[in-house]
């Protein structure tokens, strides 16, 4: 068997079945240290710059180690280019006989039950809704994995979906009708049978919590847990390691309650008068927070006269709700799991409303049509230090942003990780050549009146200059339609034909795909660009930062930790909202260059990186670009391209 330098070297497996291909001293280093953290079942974390190859990096070795592997990817996308592409690359190159899966949650695979169901009762707004259902049972009669993503015909964010899914609550599991053609279970069956799994952060969290979700059985069996896009866990694991109930959640309840009713228990004239009610009393709840979407603490909760008789009216409801469900429960499989999930709701408010425990906090988070209450622990470490016990394993945390300045003390600290075996890995490019880093002097205070308005005046030479091609990165959505709508604007008052895109007119996917085709384009975004986006060669070659991505103090669970910092005697700025800062904007950063051939300028439009001693630490953490003041040097790297 072929040693790993032998793997990666210029006559290697790797070199002659990928094109392109070619060997980087970090990575094989890297490729050795995870291959000895999995020898010795041990926890390892590991920063690679972009262009490391990361990606082959942990799966040379996951592949050769010969025990069972879960790799978690940040998002569901990752996770489908894992799969589709990287893995069976790798996997072919190296001829190993290693048996490959793609698990999702639940609500990423047709529900033949729910499906038809909703066909039968026809659920629909609209036509354009009609058709949705209609494509997506005809994709189901032929699909072999029933994953949405697949379903081409029909957007993910399609509301068709909510019915064509099933979730934890709803489903009937072994009493299911159509349990023999379940593309959940199918798809848990061949996760089981595999010898690496791609699985996301979202559904190994949720799984930790929930055992639902396929992972309670995978666990136990499995030698080596490896996450990528790592960076992203402590904010996962936070969202899981709570508790929350959604208004959405009881009128999911009370349509599938009506939709039983209906098959099963016709002479029951109360339950559909009753379900509709509910579902009533859920919206007043939504509306009793105000119409406007955010995030509110529970001070600012009670400080709404509406709210807590809307939210005792719910409880009261849902609790005779789940008494009417009890008379009709042993009729059908379907009434009883709406009893029992009735109940579970009860529960959960009631818990809710109790006084909050120690170390967690209670907020609430209002979308457009639903509101979620939610208790959050301030402190994750301890939780998931215990998850990660029981069986040994070896563990690997790799992204391109874990470091602060080469540490990891502060990703350490939040997962409850200690000191493990670690180490960084510069990016091969040579950024002192390709890139500029470009601090603009003058700029006003970033929480001054029109200060979006005098970052486009900045920035707005230096699109020019660079031709289109640029990323406009803004830290809120509020800043991203200030800013599109004011380079519209100039473009139209000088006769500049740039193509100008904005995140919201489109899928992310489309507007990248149209991003890259046009080559000149400026795309204004806020959160979704940060990171897991990769365009390469001149289509990019600006990366505007309004602002460092400080997470907004107002923000319950951060300021309810700040506080928790701050009685503890720690410095809550400097442990916990810089570091988080400098690792978005390290994420930020890397959209710019992702080449040996891109050439680009990073500017980052907020003072405080020249004028705070903590700038200092924001721009030492960043690639080792050349750095400037000065619009002039700008304009002088565009023009020497």
């Amino acid at each position: 068997m072929s040693s790993l330098p032998e793997i990666f070297s210029p006559d290697g497996p790797l070199a002659q079945a990928i094109g392109g291909y070619r060997v980087r001293e970090q990575q094989v280093e890297m490729a050795e240290r995870i291959a000895a953290a999995i020898n010795s079942q041990s926890v390892f974390i590991a920063e690679a710059g972009t262009g490391t190859g990361k990606t082959f990096a942990y799966l040379v070795p996951a592949l050769k180690s010969g025990g069972k592997v879960i790799v978690s990817t940040g998002t569901k996308t990752l996770q489908d280019q894992l799969f589709n592409k990287d893995l069976p690359m790798v996997r072919d190159a190296l001829k190993a006989p290693v048996k490959i899966a793609l698990l999702k949650g639940r609500a990423n695979y047709v529900c033949p039950y729910h499906l038809q169901n909703a066909l039968a009762e026809g659920r629909f707004l609209t036509r354009e809704d009609a058709a949705d259902a209609r494509r997506i049972s005809t994709f189901a009669k032929v699909t072999q994995s029933g994953d949405k993503a697949e379903c081409i015909e029909v957007s993910e964010t399609s509301p068709v979906w909510n019915h064509a899914t099933s979730t934890r609550e709803n489903c009937l599991g072994q009493d299911c009708p159509n349990y023999k053609e379940c593309f959940v279970m199918l798809a848990r069956r061949e996760a089981m049978a595999a010898d690496l799994v791609v699985v996301n952060h979202h559904l190994f969290f949720a799984d930790v919590m929930l055992r639902d979700e396929g992972m309670a059985e995978l666990l136990p069996a499995c030698n080596t847990v490896i996450f990528d896009e790592a960076h992203q866990l402590p904010e996962v694991a936070t969202l899981f390691f709570g508790d929350s109930i959604s208004t959405a959640q009881v009128l999911d309840l009370a349509r599938d309650a009506r939709t039983e009713g209906m098959t099963n228990a016709r002479d029951c004239l109360d339950l559909p008068v009753a379900s509709k009610q509910l579902e009533k009393i859920a919206k007043d709840l939504r509306l009793a927070v105000g119409l406007d979407a955010g995030r509110f603490s529970y001070g600012q909760l009670l400080e709404k006269p509406e709210f807590l008789p809307a939210l005792k009216l719910l409880a009261d409801e849902i609790t005779s709700f789940a008494a009417l469900l009890e008379t009709q429960a042993e009729r059908a499989e379907g009434l009883e799991k709406c009893w029992q999930r009735a109940l579970e709701l009860v529960q959960c408010l009631a818990a809710w409303q109790k006084t909050g425990a120690d170390g967690y906090v209670r907020w609430a988070e209002a979308f457009t049509h639903s509101l979620q209450l939610n208790s959050t622990p301030l402190d994750v470490a301890e939780i998931f230090k215990k998850q990660m016990g029981g069986h040994p394993r070896a563990w690997i945390f790799t992204s391109a942003t874990l470091a602060v300045q080469g540490k990891f003390h502060h990703y350490c600290s939040e997962l409850g990780l200690g000191e493990p075996d670690s180490a960084c890995w510069e990016s091969p490019f040579d950024y002192g050549t390709q890139a500029m880093l470009y601090a603009p002097l003058g700029m006003p205070e970033p929480n001054s009146y029109g200060y979006t308005d005098a970052v486009v005046e900045a920035a707005f030479p230096a699109v020019i200059a660079a031709g289109g091609g640029t990323f406009f990165l803004c830290t809120s959505l509020r800043a991203m339609r200030r800013t599109h709508e004011l380079i519209k604007a100039r473009l139209e008052d000088e006769g500049h034909d740039l193509p100008l895109l904005m995140q919201g007119e489109g899928s992310k996917n489309e507007l990248l795909e149209r991003f890259r085709h046009l080559g000149n384009a400026v795309l204004v975004g806020s959160q979704s660009f940060w990171e897991g986006v990769d365009v390469r060669g001149e289509a990019l070659s600006l990366v505007v930062i309004d602002k460092i991505p400080f997470a907004p103090p107002d923000d319950p669970v951060l300021s309810a930790r700040i506080e928790q910092m701050k009685q503890q005697g720690r410095n809550a700025f400097m442990e916990y909202q810089l570091p988080r800062a400098v690792i978005n904007v390290k994420q930020g950063a890397g959209r710019l260059i992702r080449d040996e051939t891109d050439r680009g300028v990073l500017m980052i439009c907020d003072p405080r990186l020249l004028s705070k001693p903590y700038g200092r630490r924001v721009w030492q953490s960043l690639p080792p670009m050349k750095r400037t003041k000065e619009l002039s040097d700008v304009i002088n790297f565009f023009a020497s391209r």
